[in-house]
């Protein structure tokens, strides 16, 4: 079966994670690409936090954020873009959970359920991970429907390793992205 946009939105929150080269630079031409593309328009960013690495320790610290889209696409569709986007932008998996150029993860999407070889959502590991719980309690606005605002910061009040994160540098991505930006 093959997956077609619709001409509905979905909004779409995803995790985006750089810790090799110019960190800021390189989520910044991610959220670009992602923007450029004509069913996805970004429609907000959260901070950048500097959080250490989990799982494989032996890598440099990572910039992570979260943002918001909005798109057309199905959610295997975007998925397929983020990959694209990643590989674009040099991103090599040789080590799990190893340095990246870029990361990013489709966490959630109008709560939707999917569970496939290729796509999981929401995100089985995302209520675990101060990196993309306190980047997304920045964009989720309260009271969301589909319950995510709730879920979110339920999950970061019982969370341990909070203190692995740290607000890097406030985001105004769309500044820095326009056409008068560098």
């Amino acid at each position: 079966m093959t997956a077609h946009s619709t001409s509905e939105h979905s909004e779409a929150y995803i995790a985006l994670g750089a810790n090799l080269g110019d960190r800021e630079q390189t989520l910044l031409e991610a959220l670009t690409l992602l923007d450029a593309h004509p069913d996805i328009e970004v429609l907000r960013c959260s901070s950048l936090y500097e959080t250490e690495p989990v799982g494989y320790v032996d890598q440099p610290s990572f910039l992570n954020m979260a943002a918001a889209v909005q798109t057309r696409l199905t959610p295997e569709q975007l998925l397929t873009e983020l990959l694209d986007v990643e590989n674009r932008l040099g991103r090599v998996r040789d080590i799990r959970w190893g340095p990246r150029t870029v990361d990013l993860d489709l966490l959630w999407m109008n709560g939707q359920s999917r569970d496939t070889e290729l796509l999981q959502l929401p995100h089985p590991r995302m209520g675990e991970r101060a990196f993309v719980l306190v980047p997304l309690s920045d964009i989720v606005p309260e009271g969301e429907l589909s319950g995510l605002y709730t879920y979110v910061h339920s999950s970061l009040s019982v969370l341990d390793g909070k203190d692995g994160i740290q607000l890097w540098k406030t985001c105004n991505w769309r500044a820095a992205s326009g056409p008068f930006g560098s």
